[in-house]
């Protein structure tokens, strides 16, 4: 069965450049509200400690690689050539590895909300690293909205969270999450235009699967795995959408572009993540919360309406 004929195909037939970005913003969309359930949901997977942090950033790896395997060979997929090698080993580390598991051993100990106040800033270094990675050249109103997202990301999620008065490790955990997860995603959404999107994150998952499963046993020796019926459903969404699933839409809204513009998309990822903390986890929101959501989405809607050459 070949890609064309495959139920995991996107559509790839030539676009105008105005089409190609109007469905680069909403592939990119479809992915930001699949990645915006990762943080509660990972909270609700490590909550009462069912479920330890290195098993919940391998183990949903190791799900999501043997997916990516049926999907690779249900397809019958070529591999990648050459220095396809190299950019799926960039988005292996930043995605697959880096995020997962420094997140996981993050949000261990402090809460999702908190979370928020860091990742917020993804999509400003999504937006910095695809401008060196590519030939994008984002106009001065891009740079002004994507700075402005970032900041009021940030104090959006301060004022939520009350928190990140002192620097801590969970917080440098979560800064370095970002710096990897940003430099994957611009990779990926490079290497997405030759490769395919699906195929991207699927060879990413397939080369992480034997370091993943190790981790994942050893996980499981030092602390064998429990929990009820909402642990595991957390751990299925984590490991099926947050990390396969959701990288469809990212990975070829990315590769439609401009990659710089649709990343600032994600600036309304913490407001989603914070609404879904509120109503899973009980954590408070307050109208202040409610009002800077509404400016962060006017920031991230100013920065994909900026012209990129």
């Amino acid at each position: 069965m070949s890609i064309n004929s495959s139920a995991f195909a996107l559509s790839e037939e030539p676009l105008s450049p105005s089409r190609r970005s109007h469905a680069g913003l909403w592939w990119g969309l479809l992915g930001v509200i699949a990645f915006s359930f990762t943080v509660p949901l990972t909270k609700v997977a490590l909550r009462d400690d069912h479920l330890s942090a290195l098993f919940v950033g391998s183990g949903r790896s190791v799900i999501a690689g043997i997916l990516a395997i049926i999907a690779l060979r249900w397809t019958r997929q070529p591999l990648p050539r050459g220095q396809q090698w190299i950019q799926v080993a960039v988005v292996a580390i930043g995605a697959v590895l880096g995020f997962p598991l420094l997140t996981s051993y993050a949000l261990h100990v402090t809460p999702a909300s908190h979370g928020a106040v860091v990742i917020a800033l993804l999509p400003a270094a999504t937006a910095v690293i695809a401008v060196l990675r590519t030939k994008e050249q984002p106009g001065a109103l891009f740079w002004g909205s994507a700075l402005a997202g970032a900041i009021a990301a940030v104090i959006f999620a301060l004022h939520s969270s009350g928190s990140l008065s002192t620097l801590t490790w969970p917080d440098l955990l979560l800064f370095l999450a970002v710096a990897l997860c940003a430099i994957g995603y611009a990779e990926g959404g490079v290497l997405s235009r030759s490769l395919g999107s699906w195929q991207t994150i699927s060879w990413a998952l397939v080369i992480s699967l034997p370091l993943m499963t190790l981790f994942s046993g050893v996980a499981l020796v030092h602390h064998p795995p429990s929990g009820g019926l909402t642990t595991w459903l957390a751990f299925a969404y984590l490991s099926v959408i947050s990390m396969f699933l959701g990288f469809f839409a990212w990975y070829h809204g990315l590769a439609l572009g401009p990659m710089s513009q649709v990343s600032q998309i994600q600036l309304s990822q913490p407001v989603m993540s914070l609404l879904w903390a509120w109503l899973l986890l009980g954590e408070h929101i307050t109208l202040g919360t409610v009002i800077g959501g509404f400016v962060v989405i006017a920031c991230a809607l100013s920065a994909v309406r900026a012209r990129v050459h």
